[in-house]
């Protein structure tokens, strides 16, 4: 068991892999947070009370305890009203109008495994002996509701979930109006705070700044996760890079309207939080009801960042991804989206295919246009019958034809969206998250479903379950191009309103949860605009994600970075693209395209009947490449050598599990005039063993360089010297008794 209570003190001691967090109940019954940080023993004599020495301005809740403050004490779940000024993790609207509730500890429930969240996504085991979950309840008498407080630690990872059940069992309706699902305070504010942000085209930049006095938030009014900023936050030590430091992380499992927070305060303690945003959120629980929150994942390292990753990326490939997908390779794709826009017919696509199919592609994807009177984006989504006049065929008969070729078949949708101009708007004009006699704001030309309404639900699932069983369809590309404006849903009553946006997205899980399951060999890729929906609330339903909507390699060298703290490659997709650059304009050689691209989900989004012969070679040696390489980085140990954040390059590699065989990258942004010569050192090689090193040629295939030790490549490197704008170097190593 990890899970160890000392009944007479009512403290309670969790222990993962090399991770301890303890709490207990205070004899006034609230909880105080003691510990997160590597293991101790359970006996170990820790005594954090001294952390509730009492101060000049802080109330004292308890009569007969002047020592007693809430402004003080480190708290496990803390409310807002009874002297703790800081933001809390809930707060409850009770029936007589007041927001002031006072959480005493009840009892707790140990349980072997982890439970499954419904209607939520979450991680999720196949052998219960791989984790243990400790149920905390709480209990306000005079309000008459309790709160559940879940914790699963994992027994081989630094890592802990979290959540909370609010149950209302008084007779009186009680609002939420804050939810979060996870709050930890830390005694001091020594601390560098990263989290990832950007805009459509350049998602998930690294932010790193010290952590000052006062509330230091990021978050998602959008309706969305966002390409905006991303469900993650970590604290770090000020001098803490990619292998030192300790790391506290968090990364909530939902893909709507976010906050997370790290606040310091008079006294320089710090709390770090993370859960819905309670901005424009309520819900009203009515008596005998319950509200789940989503799940936090909450990651420790002591080892730097590059350690914190680690855990994240075995969490989410053996704790997340739905089978059967998370153990298997992902295929190799060509998407006609930047090859023929709107501007195809059965014909062109056909002539793709057999391209893609000599070149050694295994899914040809049809992305937009395919449907209604689609040829261009200001009309007929809503009408998902196929347009015969492009696909005389259907899009059965398409498939049959691309399956004849030796490809797979994929589809682009878009099932949460509506254009004005449709027959499905005009038949429900009541359909669309409206507020009544307010105009409607578009994006993208579009508006946005009222997935709160069940019969939107039922109608997307009955089309979906229709196109899936008759259309011969191995992969959905499942897309999501604007936020949410005018939130509000014709079914629901003025009060629960504010519940909207999150009601759309359990509506949505509901969708996704029947269509994944009823259809478990179709690879789902998610997509919002590109990166404005990668979370971990969607890889649950959809194994990978297409990273942006910019395939520019320079561009992706930030995105892909960033993504990599929380997410693994294997949920990443990377396409190389034509040149100039359709987003960023920028020409870059095939080679950097492709090395960066096969860093992640490897694929094409350019016109395969216009290549040269000298593309045609090239690109047949790239798939070549990745094929031999693809068990490496789809299931191996990434780490980030080089950041592009901070330097005019980027470097990164994978080893695979038994550290017999890496794949190392090294891209250049611009040529420096006299640089100095500069090294790479590698990580995760036995530094027992030797290497054969073998680089990349001119003519791409891989050739013998040197056999080197991999305590020196590790401690001294390999070169990076490389002389031209935006080129790209690869090495392939492996024990000497593997080479081929």
């Amino acid at each position: 068991m990890a899970i160890y209570v000392d009944a007479g003190r009512k403290r309670f001691h969790l222990d993962a892999s090399n991770m301890s967090y303890i709490f207990e109940a205070l004899p006034q019954g609230n909880l105080a947070h003691w510990y997160w940080g590597p293991k101790i023993r359970p006996d170990a004599g820790l005594d954090r009370r001294a952390l509730l020495t009492p101060r000049a301005f802080s109330p004292n809740p308890v009569s007969n305890d002047e020592r007693f403050s809430f402004d003080v004490a480190p708290q496990e779940y803390p409310t807002w009203g009874r002297g703790d000024y800081r933001s809390p993790a809930y707060q409850i609207r009770l029936s007589d109008g007041s927001a002031i509730t006072d959480l005493a500890f009840r009892e707790h429930r140990l349980l072997p495994g982890k439970p499954r969240l419904s209607g939520l996504p979450h991680l999720w085991l196949d052998n219960p002996l791989d984790a243990d979950t400790l149920v905390i309840v709480l209990e306000d008498t005079l309000g008459g509701m309790t709160v559940e407080l879940s914790y699963t630690v994992f027994s081989q990872l630094n890592a802990l979930v979290r959540s909370a059940t609010i149950h209302n069992h008084s007779q009186m309706p009680l609002t939420i109006e804050r939810a979060l699902s996870a709050s930890v305070d830390f005694s001091h504010a020594d601390w560098d705070w990263i989290r990832l942000t950007g805009a459509w085209g350049r998602e998930r930049h690294v932010q790193r700044s010290a952590l000052a006095h006062g509330l230091s938030s990021l978050g998602s009014r959008r309706g969305a996760s966002s390409h905006q900023a991303n469900p993650f936050i970590a604290l770090v030590d000020p001098k803490g890079d990619e292998t030192t430091g300790r790391v506290y992380a968090m990364n909530l499992v939902y893909s709507g309207n976010f906050v997370a927070m790290a606040e310091v305060d008079q006294f320089d303690t710090t709390r770090m939080a993370i859960g819905i945003h309670p901005f424009q959120f309520q819900w009203r629980l009515e008596p005998g009801e319950s509200f789940q929150t989503p799940e936090a994942v909450l990651v420790f390292s002591d080892a730097g960042l590059g350690q914190m990753s680690e855990t994240f990326h075995h969490l989410y490939r053996d704790h997340l991804m739905p089978e059967p997908w998370r153990r298997r390779e992902r295929p190799i794709v060509l998407n006609n989206w930047e090859a023929t826009y709107f501007d195809f017919n059965q014909e062109r696509l056909l002539d793709l295919a057999d391209s893609a199919a000599a070149l050694g592609v295994e899914v040809l994807v049809l992305d937009d246009g395919w449907f209604g009177a689609r040829n261009d984006d200001r009309t007929s989504l809503g009408d998902w019958t196929v347009n015969l006049k492009k696909l005389p065929d259907g899009i059965s008969g398409l498939s049959q034809k691309i399956h004849q070729r030796g490809l797979k078949f994929g589809l682009w949708v878009e099932p949460e969206m509506v254009s004005p101009q449709s027959d499905l708007y005009r038949r429900h004009p009541e359909w669309c998250l409206h507020i009544p006699n307010r105009s409607l704001s578009l994006g993208r030309h579009q508006l946005v479903l009222d997935l709160a309404r069940p019969d939107v639900t039922d109608w997307i699932i009955a089309w979906m379950t229709e196109l899936l069983k008759e259309g011969g369809i191995d992969y959905i590309k499942w897309d999501m191009n604007r936020h949410m404006t005018e939130a509000g849903s014709e079914l629901l009553p003025p009060e629960r309103q504010p519940e909207v946006q999150h009601r759309y997205m359990l509506g949505l899980y509901r969708v996704l949860d029947h269509l994944t399951r009823s259809f478990p060999e179709v690879l789902f890729e998610g997509c919002s605009g590109g990166g404005g929906r990668f979370d971990p609330g969607m890889l649950y339903y959809m194994p990978q994600t297409w990273t942006s909507d910019n395939s520019d390699a320079i561009e992706r060298l930030c995105i892909q970075y960033g993504t990599s703290l929380a997410y693994p490659a294997i949920a990443m997709t990377a396409h190389v693209s034509a040149v100039p650059n359709h987003q960023a304009g920028r020409t870059t050689p095939l080679n950097t395209r492709g090395l960066v691209a096969m860093s992640a989900n490897f694929g094409y989004e350019l016109d395969f009947t216009q290549l040269s012969d000298a593309e045609k070679q090239a690109i047949s040696q790239q798939i070549t490449m990745y094929k031999q390489l693809r068990p490496l980085v789809q299931f191996g140990a990434f780490y980030r050598l080089i950041d592009p954040h901070e330097t005019n390059a980027a470097g990164w590699m994978f080893v695979d599990d038994k550290r017999s065989r890496a794949f190392v990258v090294w891209v250049n942004r611009l040529a420096e005039v006299g640089a100095p010569v500069r090294w790479m050192c590698l990580r995760g090689l036995s530094p027992e063993r030797d290497y054969d090193v073998f680089v990349q040629g001119a003519e791409g295939a891989w050739e013998f360089s040197c056999r080197r030790g991999g305590d020196g490549l590790m401690e001294l490197g390999l070169n990076r010297q490389y002389g031209s704008d935006f080129g790209a170097k690869s090495w392939y190593l492996q024990w000497p008794s593997e080479r081929s």
